[in-house]
This record gives structure tokens, C-alpha cells and sequence, in this order.
């Protein structure tokens, strides 16, 4: 018996229908599934990213894919997502630093000086918004110019503060119309810091400045640096000089250190540690730093002693003394007693003073502390310094126990660390050397992708040569999750003009006696919390894993990112290497903070994938 819809073609077509309308049904039917098979096919496209080589030598397809997908994510995170790209904040934010609201610090109850010091346990401004550059802002100049050379309008420092400035490195600048420019090492003025610097190396026993390395003298920290001459010097000479200086709301020392290019953090001696473990530096420098060393019974030159090294230096320079003519004399004799007393307290020796400069050396001998009789200063109990990350300053002496007491001396004269130095930290060579392998084949890589990037922004100059970045572009350089410090040595190896805040994050395995020992600066930090530097004070940040890693973690992504942003310079670039969910998710996020963003496909097999960023230079 024949069905209704049977007798219904049979109507229209007859008893048999003809070929031509079986053909069309076959066509209507092949064309359905090819329509269906290709909207599975993007379906599939969508989730999976589509492998690239790792290494991009056709600088035109990168660009063009770059903005394609660049376009394609922000119609996502404007439509299917929801989200929307973040605003600008005002203008009275375009220095912000989180942590440090003096006013709300009052009213939390912080007193004595403690006002002044970082507190994010009292932030409450969740504002999520970008940090705009001020309106003068202008790119850095390329490096060593930048050095010497840099924008007015890029940092908070008004005519009156830097012509009342009367400190020896600040007289070394010159200000114009609208730039701030510095002396170059054959123009100082004399009694300048190439003297200066020559002076202490003669006070220590050797023939010049040059001779720092050999004497074992690598890692300076530079207390109060003024404008950071005296470690723009330094740095000359292959040393690392990193500059702490307390947070100002305006002429910060920090601020304008980093915008020359040179290591520098906020961090103050008020109540809490420096975010360094025991014995981290070389030596430590104060040049009329305006620290009282005797207040408080001693405990913040008790804090210097913990982060110099055995046989390091402490080097003390007041300059306004000579101003008092026959008051010298006086003056030191107020400041000498307790320094005096102080000082052979903790097993210091006075190695040498000239005019205003004091040098003190710190002992070699551990034994030397137990040595002494009736002491007012004990040594710390066994562990206290696993973890120095803001903890409350203790009157004890730390780091006479560790395995890491080693005469700055007696170090390996090379760059690299020996087999015995490294198991010191328990780190086997061999695990040491593949992960510096493993970086040095990925900092070719990274360069390969960024070089016509870079050029395409920043076109050669008449008369230049083809300078390889980041000789020209990229100078301030942050590792969010360093590790053993591979991307540092990496960039020395490939002799990059630049350096590298190695940051380790609290909850990791604390790497950051490893990457001191080598040399390098670093700092621990929680990335939770705002990191201590101004804005637009980095030309490139690069995290390995870290996202993973803060993935147990309740902080805050888009948090994270905004920091991020705050600390990148305009046009500066990210680097994020990572597992695919983490990135897909980081593409998102750097869509709603107006970064240009691609994914990049490793091609190893692996669930590993590059996300290179680029921020926008927004002016508004």
C-alpha cells in the first residue's frame, strides 16, 4: 500500500520520476554535507589553534596574522563573552603605586615612620582600570643614549625639586626644556663619580675601579641613589648595581633610575626586611642617604650586615659634612662613637676613611661572633630566614650558619657558578646546564618573532646601521617566574644590551640565593600583591609557567594583568609561555586590557604555547 507523501510525488512527477530530479537530489544532498562538514571543520578550527613554525622568518604573514587574530579575539571578548575592554583611569593616577597610601596607612594606625613603608594589607582600591601615560609622555631613547639622556615629561619631578637638589649625583644633571641629561662618563665634573669611584677602590686596597671583579666586589646595592650615577658608573664596569630608595610621590630616585635604564626597586630601611635572603650582595652603599644607622639600638645597620656577604663592604659617604668647616671634626666624632661600637659588635672592621667616606668591612671568620664577650647583638635562631619577605627587622645576626658563608674572595672567577657552588644550593650541574640550554635556544626564538615586529614600529634612523634589538629597543627586562636565572644568563650570553629583575614568587621554591650568587638582581614577590616599582618602568615582561602556577592561588587574573600593564612602558612587549588553557585564557584577558596578542604553536608535541603581546601607546 502506498504511503500519503508517495501518492503525493506521484501527483507532481508521475509514476516514476524522471533522472534529472533524482540528479537534483543527489547535488542538494552532497552540497548539504559539504556545508555541514565545513562548519565542523571551523568548529574544531576554533578550539585547536592551527601549528605554526616556531621559528617566523616571513615578518609580512606574522603582522597580517597578528592583526587578524587580534581583530577575531576582540570580537569574541566584545560579543560571545560579554566583556568589555577596560577604561582608562584618571589622571591623578598616572604615577600610581599601590601599597603605599600614606593617608590610609595613618589610619590604619602605622606611626613613627611606618606610614611610609608598603602596606597592601590596606588596600581597598579595586578600581580596575588602565594606568594612561602623562600627556607629554614620549618613548625612551634607544640605550646607551637613554642612559644619559631622557623625557621630563615621562616622569613626576617638578623644576623647583630638582633645582633644590644638592646631592652629588643630582648635581651631575642638566635640565632643558624637555629633557633631563646627565654627564657622560668623560665630561664629569671632578670630584665626580668616576673619582668617587676610583677613591673607594683605592680605600679597599686596589689600583682602580676596573679591579671590583677581581676583588670579588659583583652586586652593589645602592641605598638612596639619588638619580643613579653613581650606579649607571658601576654598571660601565660589568657590575650589578641595584638601586633601593623609599617611595615619593614626586622626584622619585627610583622612578628616574629606571628611566635610564638601570636596576632600581622601592624598598625603604623603616620597620620590615628587604625582600633579599641572608648574604645577597657584595657590597652596600650609602651616599647621604639620610639614614640615622645608630636609631633604634643599631637594627638597621643589624640589617645590612644580614644581606652583605662574608668579606664584603659597607661604604658610608657624607658629603654635607664639609660643609661645617671646623664642625667636621665634631661631626664625626658624633657619628663614629655609636658606628664605632656598632660595627664591632657585628664583626665589622673599619678598613679605611678618607674625607667623608667610610669604609667597613665585614668579617670572614663566623667564629668571630661567638668570639665575643657579653654581647648586646646575638645570632639568630636556626631557620628564621627561610623566608625574608617583609618580615619585621630582628636585632639578631643572621646567615653565621649557612652553608652559603662563602668570602666574596673565594668565589669562582668566571661567570658561571662551579659544580661545588651549585650544590651548595642543591642543585645538581647537570639540571643546571640543560635549563640553561633549554634557554638559550628559546631566547633565539623569542628574538626571531620580536625583531620585525620591532622594526615595523620603529623604522631605521638616517645614518643608522641595522642595530639588532634589543640593542636599540629593549633595555628594562622582567622575569615574573626566573627560576635558576636562565633568561638572564641567556641575554648575557648573546651579549644583550640589557638586565633582568629576576622576581621569584613567595610560594615557589626559593631560587632567588641562586640567581644573587650568579650575579644577577632579583627580588621575591607575591603576585598577589602589586609589584614595588612606578609605571611604565619595564620595556618587556616574560613568565614561564607562572600562570599555572598561580592557577591554585586566589588571586586575581585580571588583577594580575592590570599590574602588568601598569608596569609595561607603551609599546613594551609580554612574553607568556605557558599550558594551552592558561593561555587561551591569557588571550582573553589581554584583549580586555587592549594588548595586540597571538598564540603561537611550539610544533614539539608538546601542550605548550607562546602568547607575545604588544601594548598599545593610548593617549587620551
Amino acid at each position: 500500500m502506498r504511503s500519503f507523501w508517495f501518492n503525493k510525488l506521484s501527483v507532481i512527477f508521475g509514476p516514476r520520476p524522471p533522472v534529472s530530479w533524482l540528479l537534483l537530489c543527489l547535488v542538494s544532498l552532497l552540497a548539504l554535507i559539504a556545508v555541514l562538514g565545513s562548519t565542523s571543520s571551523n568548529a574544531f578550527d576554533s578550539v585547536t589553534p592551527t601549528p605554526v613554525p616556531d621559528i617566523y622568518l616571513n615578518y609580512r604573514r606574522l603582522k597580517e596574522q597578528a592583526a587578524v587574530d587580534y581583530l577575531e579575539l576582540k570580537s569574541l571578548s566584545l560579543g560571545a563573552s560579554g566583556q568589555r575592554e577596560l577604561g582608562l583611569c584618571g589622571k591623578e593616577r598616572e604615577n600610581y603605586v599601590p601599597c603605599y597610601n600614606v593617608s590610609a596607612n595613618l589610619l590604619a594606625g602605622f606611626k613613627d615612620g611606618e606610614e611610609f613603608d608598603r602596606h597592601c594589607e590596606v588596600l581597598r582600591d579595586r578600581n580596575q582600570c588602565l594606568v594612561r601615560p602623562p600627556k607629554d609622555y614620549k618613548s625612551p631613547l634607544r640605550w646607551p643614549a637613554g642612559r644619559d639622556v631622557i623625557w621630563s615629561g615621562n616622569l613626576k619631578i617638578t623644576k623647583d625639586q630638582f633645582l633644590s637638589s644638592g646631592s652629588m649625583t643630582k648635581r651631575l644633571m642638566l635640565l632643558e626644556e624637555n629633557q633631563i641629561a646627565f654627564h657622560s662618563e668623560d665630561g664629569l665634573i671632578f670630584d665626580g663619580v668616576k673619582d668617587y669611584s676610583r677613591q673607594i677602590a683605592e680605600m679597599i686596597g686596589l689600583g682602580s675601579d676596573s679591579d671590583f671583579l677581581q676583588a670579588g666586589v659583583r652586586t652593589v646595592l645602592d641605598i638612596g641613589c639619588g638619580f643613579g650615577s653613581f650606579g649607571a658608573h658601576l654598571v660601565s664596569l660589568k657590575l650589578m648595581a641595584v638601586c633601593i630608595a623609599a617611595y615619593e610621590a614626586t622626584g622619585s630616585q627610583v622612578q628616574l633610575a629606571l628611566e635610564r635604564g638601570l636596576p632600581a626597586i622601592i624598598a625603604s630601611f623603616i620597620s620590615r626586611q628587604l625582600p633579599y635572603p641572608s648574604l645577597s650582595f657584595d657590597m652596600v652603599h650609602c651616599a647621604q642617604c639620610g639614614i640615622v644607622w645608630d636609631k633604634k639600638d643599631g637594627i638597621l645597620l643589624i640589617e645590612v650586615d644580614r644581606v652583605l656577604k662574608p668579606g664584603g663592604y659597607f661604604v658610608l659617604t657624607s658629603p654635607s659634612g664639609k660643609l661645617h668647616g671646623t664642625a667636621v671634626g665634631k661631626r664625626k666624632r658624633n657619628v663614629l662613637t655609636p658606628m664605632e661600637e656598632l660595627t664591632q659588635e657585628i664583626c665589622w672592621s673599619l678598613l679605611a676613611q678618607q674625607d667623608e667616606t667610610f669604609i667597613w668591612q665585614k668579617t670572614v671568620d663566623s667564629d668571630c661572633y661567638a668570639s665575643r664577650k657579653q654581647s648586646a647583638i646575638p645570632l639568630c635562631k636556626e631557620g628564621h630566614d627561610v623566608q625574608s619577605y617583609y618580615q619585621p627587622l630582628v636585632s639578631c645576626i643572621s646567615g653565621t650558619s649557612s652553608n652559603r658563608w662563602i668570602p666574596i674572595q673565594n668565589r669562582s672567577a668566571g661567570l658561571q657558578l662551579s659544580a661545588s657552588e651549585l650544590e651548595v644550593h642543591g642543585v645538581l650541574p647537570e639540571n643546571f646546564f640543560e635549563d640553561l640550554r633549554v634557554w638559550r635556544s628559546a631566547l633565539k626564538n623569542y628574538w626571531s618573532l620580536l625583531t620585525p615586529l620591532i622594526f615595523s614600529d620603529h623604522p631605521k634612523r638616517p645614518g643608522d646601521e641595522d642595530p639588532l634589538p634589543p640593542f636599540n629597543m629593549i633595555r628594562n627586562v622582567m622575569d615574573m617566574n626566573a627560576h635558576y636565572g636562565g633568561l638572564n644568563a641567556a641575554f648575557l650570553e648573546e651579549k644583550k644590551s640589557v638586565w633582568v629583575m629576576n622576581v621569584v614568587p613567595i610560594r615557589a621554591h626559593n631560587t632567588l640565593p641562586l640567581i644573587l650568587d650568579q650575579g644577577f638582581t632579583g627580588i621575591m614577590h607575591d603576585w598577589c600583591e602589586p609589584f614595588p616599582t612606578y609605571p611604565r618602568t619595564y620595556d618587556m615582561l616574560h613568565a614561564n609557567g607562572l600562570l599555572s602556577h598561580l592557577s591554585s592561588e586566589s588571586c586575581s587574573a585580571i588583577d594580575l594583568f592590570l599590574e602588568m600593564d601598569r608596569m609595561l612602558r607603551p609599546e613594551g612587549w609580554v612574553v607568556l609561555s605557558d599550558k594551552v588553557g592558561a593561555i587561551e585564557m591569557a588571550r582573553m584577558l589581554a584583549t580586555q586590557i587592549r594588548w595586540e596578542a597571538r598564540v603561537i604553536d611550539l610544533q614539539n608535541g608538546s601542550d605548550q604555547r607562546l602568547l607575545v603581546c604588544q601594548k598599545q601607546f593610548i593617549k587620551k
